[in-house]
């Protein structure tokens, strides 16, 4: 009986592989001559450099790069095992994970110059295509750090260049491009982006994004006013109507930054690293796919990692459990989306810092406990 394990990391917890471990000690306690395959995977945010370049025997980076306050971050990066294809996360170089505190975020000033900085490196080592991961932003600019990184230059009315960070876009005059890396046009950039918000507007980077990395009511009417006239000066400078756009205003509106003046490619990241992963000759022979997150509710329905497996598991007929670290409102929602089953991890109410410590523990134990429903049923008199 093959069982394949494809879970998303437990964020703040465990990783994507070592919830894949979890699960696997947990089904063999049952079904200990299972075939157990374990996939870990991500959607784009924290955990999808780990996961392709692991899945694929690649090779890890570590370069140091300016962090989203502009303190120097080391930084890792990937390139898989094809030898052709890097991945980058902008959770590395420019995430919220990199201000632990709360009081340090500050969305008026972070930046995504370190992530364009990664990308530099990926331009030196000459590979023709990258995946990028996007998720996970502490960030509210536009992406203008990112492209400032790779040469374009954004001044005021005066000539000067423009500090970093969202709220100087107010002052945005012009946007200098002559010096943008030519090498980024032969660049095949396909962005993991699992949002489909515009850049501006009620649903746009500032107002949906804003208060997790920091923002007050005054300071998103603020940066969405920014970013804004940014996008004016962008559409001008680059000739590309991209504001309305679904996922420009991803990451802060980093998504619009890369449409506006990269060949990239918006698309749902759980898809990009299932294709890279091959997914579909791995689940199209096994018996059960079990897949998991730290928290399912509505948005898990919306595309994210579980939805995204259990969308390919449903065309081979597999069906499909997901084991979460906790249960929000609205998770019944996945049942239209293809998983057949939604199990909870904690064994009883516990604090969520009681569930994180004894993470592991707790998946394998669900695990077992799953398995053990799944022997009873097939013990069932029909």
């Amino acid at each position: 009986m093959r069982i394949v394990v494809a879970p998303d990391s437990f964020k703040g917890s465990i990783s994507a592989l070592g919830v894949a471990e979890a699960m696997e000690e947990g089904i063999l306690r049952i079904f200990n001559e299972a075939e157990v395959i374990k996939i870990p995977i991500a959607d784009g945010g924290e955990g999808t450099v780990e996961a392709l370049v692991g899945a694929t025997n690649g090779k890890l980076h570590t370069d140091t790069v300016s962090g989203p306050l502009g303190d120097p971050v080391e930084a890792v990066w990937g390139i898989l095992g094809d030898g052709q294809t890097a991945v980058i996360e902008m959770a590395a170089a420019s995430g919220l994970p990199l201000l632990l505190s709360p009081d340090r975020r500050d969305p008026l000033r972070a930046s995504t110059l370190g992530t364009g900085q990664l990308l530099r490196k990926v331009l030196d080592a000459g590979l023709p295509r990258l995946i990028m991961g996007i998720g996970g932003s502490a960030t509210n600019d536009g992406g203008a750090g990112f492209i400032s990184a790779l040469g374009a230059r954004f001044l005021d009315a005066d000539g000067k260049e423009l500090p970093p960070g969202g709220a100087a876009l107010s002052r945005l005059h012009s946007i200098d491009l002559s010096g943008l890396d030519p090498r980024l046009a032969k660049l095949e950039i396909m962005v993991a982006c699992d949002v489909d918000n515009p850049l501006c507007g009620p649903r746009g980077a500032s107002a949906v994004f804003g208060p997790q990395k920091g923002a007050t009511p005054a300071l998103v009417e603020e940066l969405d006013a920014a970013l804004n006239h940014f996008g004016r000066i962008a559409t001008e400078a680059s000739g590309r109507q991209v504001m309305e756009t679904a996922g420009a205003g991803a990451a802060g509106g980093l998504g619009a930054g890369l449409l506006f003046f990269t060949p990239a490619r918006l698309r749902p990241g759980v898809e990009i690293v299932l294709e890279t992963l091959n997914f579909s000759s791995v689940v199209s022979s096994a018996a059960l796919v079990i897949t998991g997150e730290g928290l399912s509710d509505f948005q898990t329905a919306y595309g994210k990692a579980p939805v995204g497996v259990a969308r390919v598991a449903k065309k081979y007929g597999v069906p499909v459990v997901c084991l979460s670290g906790g249960l929000g409102k609205g998770y019944q929602d996945v049942y239209a989306q293809g998983i057949d089953a939604v199990l909870a991890c904690p064994p009883r109410p516990m604090s969520l810092q009681e569930c994180m410590d004894a993470g592991k523990a707790q998946v394998a134990d669900a695990a077992e406990r799953l398995c053990r429903v799944l022997k009873a049923g097939g013990a069932m008199k029909r």
